[in-house]
């Protein structure tokens, strides 16, 4: 991998990873378009994702240093509710992760009839929030269950995380605002936790695929691109405008599979 597509798969990963078109969906495309092997790519992907979770942590700095006070009371608050509420989130993608992985790392092929069929899909959940009533209902337990497993399915490359979780948090009916900020923050974990468990697994010390200056751009364009594109989502979403996203989706799955046949 030189430098070059280090840029444009760091940006699609950084754009990806807040707007809801699929992340992993676009790395896909562009691995296959680009001519790299997803196989060994595991250090960029570690990278990339490791610079939108920084990118996270700076657009919700204040809200997550809120949180910690909170913890730190040592009672049954606000703040210890809503971590409650992120590690029931977590339960279905830790169970996709510790007996399905073989199962979704298969997914990662660069099927494109796959990814775009997925896609489609992601386009269909946009869409039907087009028609949902905001009733502004707080984030239950329930909920907040529901939600971590649309965050499971999103594991499928075409299926948004953020399209999906918050998708399924306006069709509840929760208020806009609370539901980005909660698809944004639940992930936090799990990103973190399966860059930790790869980092530790040693497949990092024996990838010698991507170089550091191409891996330091990765982590640059997907670190900045990804804050612009956080900021970015939290207006759309409050403002409604998903359906745009819908129709993006759908066109780039019908030429994904288009191409692949």
């Amino acid at each position: 991998m030189n430098w070059i597509e280090a840029l444009i798969l760091g940006i699609l990963q950084g754009l990806a990873e807040f707007l809801p078109i699929s992340s992993s969906g676009h790395l896909e495309i562009g691995k296959v378009l680009l001519n790299v092997e997803a196989k060994n790519s595991i250090t960029f992907t570690v990278v990339v994702h490791g610079a939108t979770v920084l990118s996270t942590v700076i657009v919700f700095w204040k809200d997550i240093v809120s949180i910690f006070k909170g913890i730190f009371k040592f009672e049954w608050n606000e703040a210890t509710k809503y971590v409650g509420m992120i590690l029931v989130s977590m339960i279905p993608i830790s169970i996709a992760g510790i007996f399905f992985k073989h199962e979704i790392e298969s997914f990662f092929t660069g099927n494109m009839i796959f990814v775009g069929s997925m896609l489609i899909i992601t386009s269909l959940l946009l869409g039907f929030t087009y028609y949902a009533k905001s009733r502004e209902n707080p984030i239950t337990f329930l909920d907040s269950f529901l939600i971590g497993i649309a965050q499971a399915l999103a594991v499928l490359p075409g299926i948004s995380r953020s399209g999906s979780t918050i998708a399924l948090g306006l069709l509840l009916g929760k208020k806009k605002e609370e539901i980005a900020k909660f698809s944004f923050l639940m992930v936090l974990i799990p990103i973190i936790g399966a860059n930790l468990k790869d980092a530790l697994s040693g497949e990092l010390s024996n990838d010698t695929s991507v170089e550091f200056f191409p891996l330091l751009v990765g982590f640059l364009a997907a670190f900045i691109s990804g804050l612009l594109a956080c900021r970015w989502m939290l207006k759309i979403v409050k403002r409604g405008k998903l359906i745009y996203f819908a129709i993006y989706c759908l066109l780039v799955g019908i030429i994904a599979i288009l191409t692949a046949i």
